[in-house]
């Protein structure tokens, strides 16, 4: 569907207005959209899984551990598929979130994936610029991720930094000069970037943040002891569809959390480039920009 075609359905949680600089700009932020209790509820079961992550050793299936993880002093980077790991998760990403989505997605939505990210006062948790569709190529690009933050997020802890109306230019090479899949941009493509136009989404718990899959995104690295974990969920409209293997695949991937299965594809004549093959398995974004194998 065109933003046009999408726009024309009632908003069902965003402003017609945040609907229309989502798709001018490639993304929005939203504050304290979260109600309290939902918030609550998520920071508790996050909290949970922070504690049952002191105990491993190495990133497995459920936890992406950095270097440096320890049962005192824990550094988990990743929670993988939550909304496999607990209800509470799922919920919120068919709930509300999914709500959200078809404000942006239309009517008929899809989940794609979701993660729960930290940073941890530690210099290797800056997520350099990167696009995301270069992960998971679809027929289209009305695919994006909405993000929540659990904590009070601002310019200390890292938040999430978007390149507004990247979603309009050039998808990049996220190959390095070996190539070896880097999950971001090369050196030289990142430094064309002027870092005078990012936009810093930052906010109090609760608050959104909402970003196409062409939109060019970064985090810097936190600087406060606290950890900063923000909650993510990738949908798609209907008539997006994949066509390489998902890199991280929970239960409900490729689930329809609004509207119904569409029976066409809509087809973006913009090329794509093509990720590794993820059929065997995928790690994480921070292992692949710090070159770890998998």
């Amino acid at each position: 569907m065109t933003p046009e075609e999408i726009l024309s359905f009632p908003a069902r949680v965003l402003t017609q207005t945040q609907r229309e600089h989502y798709f001018e700009h490639g993304y929005v932020g939203v504050q304290g959209l979260v109600p309290p209790d939902t918030l609550t509820d998520l920071i508790d079961v996050s909290n949970e899984f922070v504690e049952a992550s002191r105990s491993e050793t190495e990133p497995g299936r459920t936890f992406d551990i950095g270097p440096g993880h320890s049962r005192e002093t824990p550094v988990l980077r990743r929670l993988k598929r939550p909304d496999d790991q607990h209800d509470v998760y799922w919920g919120f990403a068919k709930g509300l979130m999914a709500d959200v989505a078809a404000d942006l997605a239309g009517p008929d939505v899809v989940f794609h994936h979701s993660k729960l990210n930290f940073k941890w006062f530690d210099e290797t948790d800056m997520v350099k610029w990167h696009q995301d569709i270069q992960f998971f190529p679809h027929t289209n690009y009305n695919v994006f991720t909405i993000g929540c933050y659990l904590a009070d997020t601002d310019m200390k802890n890292g938040p999430l930094a978007v390149l507004p109306g990247s979603h309009e230019g050039p998808l990049f090479d996220q190959y390095d000069e070996n190539g070896d899949w880097a999950g971001c941009l090369t050196q030289a493509d990142a430094a064309t970037i002027d870092m005078s136009r990012a936009d810093y989404l930052t906010g109090p718990a609760g608050s959104i943040t909402v970003h196409n899959c062409r939109t060019a995104h970064y985090s810097p690295s936190s600087k406060s002891p606290e950890p900063r974990p923000l909650l993510l969920n990738c949908y798609s409209s209907g008539d997006a569809k994949p066509y390489t293997p998902h890199p991280d695949p929970s239960s409900h991937a490729g689930e329809v959390v609004r509207g119904k299965t569409s029976r066409w594809a809509w087809h973006d004549p913009r090329p794509c480039q093509i990720p590794p093959d993820w059929s065997g398995g995928y790690t994480s974004i921070f292992a692949a920009q710090a070159g770890e194998p998998g």
